[in-house]
């Protein structure tokens, strides 16, 4: 019987939010009605008329290209989304890994290691991201040589244009670290035997067909590079302002979690006869990892909302791209929904993926 009183008191709560949203939205559909403005999203078959300073594209049969002026409203929504994702899911991967370092640094024996540690943890979580962003923007990328002028060292170009970096493409050796890498997953429960055979299959890879990757370098020419992978100047400020502020609070969820493991977990590593290094990396962290995978759920998903503030710094992320749609079409409504439900979408996937996660490290763990 209570289980159903809560069931009842539920979906009368989703009733009474859905028709709020629902009312909402009519009166905004009435009023518009109102002044001749039909509710549709027919617009976003029109031809966006404007640029993007980079990001990618869909177009039928042609895949994945740069965006065009010609392109459609859609289009350019979808290359707003595409640079959102790429900042997205490489800011959680660096800030992830920056942030269990810091950890560890808070948590070192070492008294100057723990000091610079908690003094960046302090400053970057009482400063605000947006002033931040500006620090890395204005005051360090943009302080780079011109193109003129542009730092060259092998094959990386770095001036106020941003970071170019060498093609990477497959070569015939390829074949060799692909039989590489399948003889170490059957080789995974002896480490040193799996990196031998690595080793040995890329070596014999180089030997009978050739290295495995070939790097094209770009050319330098007046009016910018030739060749080569760009990462523009906004693009860097976004991400590695993002990448510093959710790390200093990604450190702090894994200090937390390696001090919640019990202190006996650490004397019965000793008592094994594994040492420190050994002792954290085999025994407190894995279970550190599962207390910190439900507070990280939530500094991931700021991140992926923080990537709105790229408008900032001239970065065509999501929202940004939906400020020009929605100033030139003159259809804020239906594309302020539609960019809401992508939030959504992502903020969704990212939190069902770390569920995921949590759920087959507790039952492994259980076993």
């Amino acid at each position: 019987m209570p289980r159903a009183k809560d069931l009842l008191l539920q979906a009368v709560v989703l009733g009474l939010v859905a028709w709020g949203l629902l009312s909402l939205l009519a009166e905004a559909r009435s009023r518009m009605a109102a002044q001749g403005i039909p509710f549709s999203f027919a617009f976003l078959s029109q031809e966006a008329g404007f640029s993007l300073s980079e990001g990618l594209t869909y177009a039928p049969g042609e895949g994945l290209r740069p965006f065009f002026p010609s392109d459609t409203y859609l289009q350019a929504l979808l290359a707003g989304f595409l640079n959102t994702l790429k900042v997205a899911l490489l800011g959680i991967f660096l800030a992830t890994f920056l942030g269990l370092l810091v950890a560890a640094g808070r948590l070192s024996a070492n008294p100057l290691a723990r000091a610079l540690a908690a003094g960046y943890v302090e400053v970057i979580r009482n400063t605000p991201l947006l002033l931040q962003l500006f620090v890395w923007y204005f005051a360090v990328l943009l302080k780079l040589p011109s193109w003129e002028n542009a730092l060259s060292w092998g094959g990386v170009l770095l001036s106020q244009r941003g970071l170019v970096l060498p093609q990477v493409g497959l070569g015939g050796g390829v074949l060799g670290l692909a039989l590489g890498l399948f003889a170490g997953f059957f080789l995974r429960k002896r480490p040193l035997w799996a990196l031998g055979a690595l080793f040995l299959g890329v070596f014999l890879g180089w030997v009978l067909w050739g290295p495995p990757l070939v790097f094209a370098p770009p050319q330098k020419e007046a009016f910018g590079p030739r060749g080569g992978l760009l990462l523009s100047p906004e693009f860097a400020a976004l991400l590695f302002g993002l990448v510093v502020y959710t790390a200093a609070f990604i450190a702090e969820v894994f200090r937390g979690a390696i001090l919640a493991v019990p202190r006996g977990q650490w004397e019965a590593a000793y008592a094994l006869g594994l040492e420190g290094r050994d002792a954290f990396r085999l025994i407190v962290l894995p279970q550190a990892v599962r207390i910190a995978v439900p507070p990280l759920a939530n500094q991931y998903l700021n991140l992926a909302k923080n990537t709105s503030l790229g408008v900032a710094v001239g970065y065509p992320d999501l929202f940004s791209v939906y400020g020009t749609v929605a100033n030139q079409s003159g259809r804020s409504l239906e594309a302020i929904l539609l960019v809401m439900a992508v939030y959504l979408t992502l903020s969704l996937g990212i939190s069902a993926a770390v569920n995921t996660y949590n759920r087959r490290v507790a039952l492994r763990w259980r076993l």
